[in-house]
């Protein structure tokens, strides 16, 4: 047997059930498919589950990251920890599968190799078409470096503990698994004879990426931070990243004890305030549930400091809330990934609510 494994959160099940469906066609029934949901909203959650209910060869895992910004890598690796098969496929909501792809898999699978795969691109208007895979008409296709759908020897990425955690949002974590495993004795294989999958079009993280503050959660210029980390990896020939609490999931339990009585604290946007916070105040914050709220600056206070500026005195510093956002968020990930935590920008985009147990 064989692990498909694909993670999800917050994202249009049409897509889903499409990918789902081309599996049932599967010459080759030696696989089963593990749904990793991180932190989907009730809504989505119900919509999915409702999906996936229809095809018996599917489970589901439900870990409470919500209010947390995406990380494939740790969504990936919350799956790994599940998996009991020797090899498992790193898939995508996006893929429709050709009918002998399982059968592929099989021919291929080597516990001394990682195999990526070419892919087709569809355009939108093609996604929304059924008709048997070999009609489809193909957008272009997958070069070398693009190694987001892999076949992997599930000992071989518990030996480096699973995908770089440090990696959020989007980018890198994929070309950087499969340099460690290199690093730790394996070989990469890109299959590239024929093709298997087809990519079902949607709006990319990098066309939705935007430098203003947002409800979803993002960070300015995060992919060329997580490229950064990647040639930083590469260059100290790393195997292993993550400590042994790598792939953690969160209970219900988890999550409800945020809800726990707090130290409430409210913080300006001042950069003396929030630099403080950052470096020294967060840090000494040792043990229960720390509340903090960030607001910016009420309008009556930019005036008085507009005038205090025409008069040449001395005017205290501000961080916008998005620069706020992008530090905490960054300070975040690369501290604090492994604690239990929700992280909120208000509806009128005017406030930040930040609750970290510790």
């Amino acid at each position: 047997m064989i692990t498909i494994l694909y993670i999800y959160k917050d994202k249009d099940t049409f897509r889903v059930k499409r990918s789902l469906e081309t599996l049932t066609q599967q010459t080759d029934k030696r696989f089963q498919v593990l749904f990793v949901d991180y932190g989907s909203s009730s809504s989505f959650q119900q919509e999915l589950t409702t999906t996936i209910q229809a095809f018996d060869f599917v489970s589901y895992h439900y870990s409470y990251h919500c209010h947390q910004p995406w990380s494939r890598a740790k969504a990936i690796n919350i799956g790994l920890q599940k998996v009991e098969t020797p090899f498992v496929f790193i898939a995508d909501i996006d893929m429709l599968f050709r009918e002998d792809f399982v059968a592929k898999l099989h021919q291929l699978k080597d516990v001394s190799k990682t195999i990526y795969f070419k892919v087709g691109f569809l355009n939108q208007k093609e996604s929304l078409i059924v008709k048997p895979f070999n009609e489809y008409t193909i957008q272009h296709e997958s070069i070398e470096g693009a190694k987001g759908l892999s076949l992997f020897p599930l000992q071989a990425l518990k030996e480096v503990n699973g995908f770089d955690e440090f990696l959020h949002l989007w980018g890198a974590e994929d070309e950087d698994i499969h340099s460690r495993l290199q690093n730790n004795g394996l070989t990469e294989v890109f299959y590239n004879s024929e093709l298997l999958m087809l990519h079902q079009w949607h709006l990319t993280y990098r066309n939705a990426e935007q430098n203003t503050l947002t409800k979803e959660l993002r960070i300015s210029n995060i992919t060329r931070i997580n490229q950064a980390h990647l040639q930083f990896n590469k260059q100290q020939h790393k195997s292993i990243v993550n400590d042994i609490n790598w792939g953690k999931s969160l209970s219900k339990d988890d999550y409800e004890k945020l809800a726990q009585a707090a130290i409430s604290i409210s913080l300006s946007t001042k950069k003396e305030v929030i630099d403080h916070f950052l470096f020294c105040q967060l840090k000494q914050f040792e043990t229960g549930v720390l509340a903090v709220t960030i607001s910016v600056e009420m309008e009556g206070n930019l005036f008085k400091n507009s005038i205090k500026k025409l008069l040449n005195k001395s005017v205290p510093q501000f961080y916008s809330l998005k620069e706020v956002n992008d530090m905490l968020l960054l300070h975040i990930i690369s501290f604090y990934r492994n604690y239990n935590y929700i992280y909120n920008v208000s509806n009128d985009l005017k406030s930040i609510q930040f609750k970290i147990k510790k």
